[in-house]
């Protein structure tokens, strides 16, 4: 992450040379007072006679300085701000490519509502943390350090009190930051929670409706918030004692200095400019222990913020690049060979079991079986959503673990089972499958899919806006849209993972004759739960506990596969599905 740095050196730098111009003219202002109190006022150098034109020459010089100050703060913080938000906007590009790199386990693996707290709030406290970095930590040190000097400077004395008072103070300091330290990590994991809860409800709105389930789902992240919140005030607990003690034992200093001071004036060994410079100092010496609380909190909770970020662009992509992008001879052939397969955080149990089978070029494939009898994994295998087991995939007589990625899933076109549709319009959620096709391309892709008289009717028609995952649509909707997406692509592979299975019969076999009729090289494979969805497929791969039971054409499986016979039994001859 911090190789990201590299590119703002420049802004980092300038922002606490900035600083430091503005720490220094804050150091200079009590000599300055100084000299009007002792030569101005008091004329200690002159007999006890002031000077009117000093001390209006020395304000005006104060002045100057507190404008040359303030411009420095001001060009210290545009350069920092430049340094962080840049930073801060380059390492959330960083990780949200990571994360579209990252295969289905390794998202699992995370979360979503700690990938969503990861690149929203651990970015903007790394963010934090520079600014605090470049600009507070400089002007807290220089103030902190250039004060002591400052007053071990107008008197030794002041600097021995000072010396014997400082090591109460950060060693107070490191105690209270050791014991808050370990907080800020639960910190962020307990707003993970508070996310996931909140993505989970917000995603699932209707079923936890449908159940009268607010209450208890209210309750589940009243629970998760009163965590985040107990955590937090743990941490400012810690963090609300240590401000108090070094005011403390600072103040106590003060007193200290005064008395001594006096005791000098008495003597003559100091002038009373002095103390009042020396009081000035102590309190830039307590304003700075003050900020301490506030940069160390959020050092600490920036550093926590880096772990985790760096913990998602250190994880290497599981799904690695292959070398292949070039073409093929073959467009469109998909071979299993001895293909077993189990998912990587599972139980390590087999859901696909050495699958043999291949499928031609321009070949209509349909896939029957049981639910969790290996279906949409046995496809997700194609475009590498996850790398067999044992085995291979061959597309175009090619291994898919040889191709680039993109080079692979160029080639094809995936209509999911839950329909996922963005918040933009209907044409913009279509154009995903393909951004440059022109309208003609885009109402042809929705004829196709039994979609355009629906969307024709709208008042907006393809500019209709869409709600947050499709809310605003039927299911049959949503799923005519996805697989427009589908079809617009004009990919070599269609895969349609139960993608009909919202539409009525008449609607589904009108699109698979437009299939038929328009997509004839391309190789379809239709997965279904109805087999008047695959009955007229080139081909029905019957998958039975992860297994190939048969494949053959409807015709022959009637005759041959009695799992087949019994689908087709419970479904057609019971009256499940009884539609012309």
């Amino acid at each position: 992450m911090f190789k990201l740095l590299k590119k703002y050196w420049f802004f980092a730098l300038l922002s606490p040379l900035f600083m430091a111009g503005e720490v220094a003219m804050d150091l200079i202002q009590p000599v300055m007072m100084k000299i009007i109190v002792d030569e101005g006022v008091l004329g200690i150098s002159t007999g006890g006679v002031g000077d009117l034109s000093l001390i209006i020459s020395t304000g005006i010089k104060m002045i100057f300085i507190v404008i040359g100050g303030g411009i420095s703060g001001v060009l210290s913080g545009v350069f920092a701000n430049l340094f962080s938000q840049n930073w801060g906007n380059d390492i959330r590009k960083s990780c949200f490519k990571r994360v579209m790199e990252f295969s289905f386990e390794q998202t699992d693996k995370f979360s979503t509502g700690s990938l969503v707290t990861r690149i929203t709030n651990d970015v903007t406290q790394v963010q934090n943390l520079a600014t605090q970095t470049v600009r507070s930590f400089v002007r807290t040190g220089l103030l902190f350090f250039g004060g002591i000097y400052c007053v071990a400077s107008l008197d030794i004395k002041f600097g021995i009190v000072l010396a014997c008072a400082l090591p109460f103070v950060v060693a107070g300091v490191l105690f209270f930051i050791l014991r808050a330290s370990p907080y800020f990590n639960t910190l962020q994991k307990k707003l993970d929670n508070v996310n996931s809860v909140m993505q989970e409800n917000i995603t699932g709105a209707r079923v936890v409706k449908a159940y009268v389930n607010e209450k208890y789902e209210e309750k589940r992240f009243g629970k998760s918030n009163n965590e985040l919140s107990d955590t937090q005030l743990r941490i400012l607990y810690i963090f609300a004692y240590m401000t108090p003690l070094a005011n403390i034992v600072l103040n106590i200093a003060t007193v200290v200095i005064i008395k001594v001071g006096a005791l000098d004036v008495m003597s003559g060994d100091v002038t009373p400019g002095s103390i009042m410079a020396a009081i000035t100092y102590i309190s830039q010496i307590i304003h700075s222990v003050m900020m301490l609380a506030s940069i160390f909190q959020t050092v600490t909770r920036g550093r926590a913020s880096a772990k985790r970020l760096n913990e998602i662009m250190e994880t290497e992509p599981a799904i690695r690049d292959g070398k292949f992008k070039g073409d093929t001879k073959i467009k469109g052939e998909i071979e299993f060979k001895n293909v077993s397969f189990a998912y990587p955080q599972g139980s390590g149990e087999l859901v696909l079991d050495n699958i043999n089978i291949k499928i031609n070029k321009g070949e209509t494939l349909g896939i029957l079986g049981a639910t969790g009898s290996g279906k949409t994994s046995l496809v997700s295998l194609i475009p590498r959503f996850y790398d067999v087991t044992k085995g291979q995939v061959l597309v175009d007589n090619i291994d898919v673990r040889d191709y680039q990625i993109e080079c692979l899933r160029n080639k094809i076109a995936f209509a999911l089972q839950k329909s996922e549709l963005f918040s933009t319009t209907i044409k913009e959620n279509i154009l995903f499958g393909k951004e440059n096709a022109s309208d003609d391309e885009v109402k042809r892709a929705a004829q196709n899919a039994q979609a355009s008289e629906f969307i024709e009717s709208k008042s907006e028609g393809y500019n209709t806006e869409v709600a947050e995952k499709g809310m605003s649509l039927s299911g049959g909707q949503k799923q005519r849209i996805a697989i427009s997406r589908a079809l617009i692509k004009n990919a070599e592979i269609l895969i349609f993972d139960d993608t009909t299975s919202a539409l009525d019969l008449k609607t589904e076999a009108r699109l698979y004759n437009a299939l038929n009729n328009d997509y004839k090289n391309v190789t379809k494979i239709i997965i279904a739960q109805r087999i008047t969805s695959v009955k007229d497929a080139d081909r029905i791969a019957v998958i039975d506990k992860g297994k190939i039971s048969g494949c053959d054409t409807h015709e022959n499986l009637m005759k041959n596969n009695e799992i087949y016979q019994d689908i087709y039994n419970s479904q057609l001859k019971g009256g499940v599905v009884n539609e012309q």
